[in-house]
């Protein structure tokens, strides 16, 4: 037990590093797997844990917030409730067919590649458009970050550090 609490004591701000920078919209997994393994040296176990809990936490705070929020606005400000009824009007009419029939695989794959603009923040705004119940919406994205875990530590591991940064 004593190694283990020696581990964090040691690595407590390498680790904690490695989760906020998980929880960044433009860096989640991309940047966090990388950051862990490469720069602060921690085992791929705690980089891999902290960066999928720090990815997921937003996750779910926009699955469950965007709604509110949105009903918030466009009672109190009509170029909100304009803009609303537009974006779900034309996102739910043009894409919901095709996204319906894929959906959870499409929102998991989607989160899961690990691309600039895809990842768990743009998955969870993604859910909140296309009406996604929120519980739904966890579940796919996150199988999705699992995914994206798995694809950056695997090029990582394989292309070392240098190579995965610089392209």
């Amino acid at each position: 037990m004593s190694e283990i609490a020696n581990y964090f004591s040691e690595n407590i701000g390498k680790i904690l590093s490695t989760f906020f920078t998980a929880m960044t919209p433009i860096g989640e997994l991309r940047a966090a797997i990388p950051l862990g393994l490469g720069v602060y040296k921690l085992d791929i176990y705690s980089t891999i844990i902290f960066s999928i809990i720090g990815n997921f936490i937003p996750a779910i705070i926009i699955v469950y917030a965007l709604e509110p929020i949105s009903k918030f606005l466009m009672k109190r400000f009509k170029i909100f409730d304009r803009f609303f009824t537009w974006l779900f009007d034309r996102t739910r009419k043009k894409y919901y067919k095709k996204f319906e029939k894929y959906s959870g695989f499409a929102l998991a794959t989607f989160v899961g590649i690990p691309l600039p603009v895809t990842g768990a923040w743009t998955g969870a705004t993604i859910a909140f458009v296309f009406g996604i119940p929120p519980k739904k919406a966890i579940l796919d994205i996150f199988l999705g970050i699992l995914m994206a875990a798995a694809i950056v530590t695997i090029i990582f591991k394989t292309v070392g550090y240098v190579k995965f940064i610089t392209g």
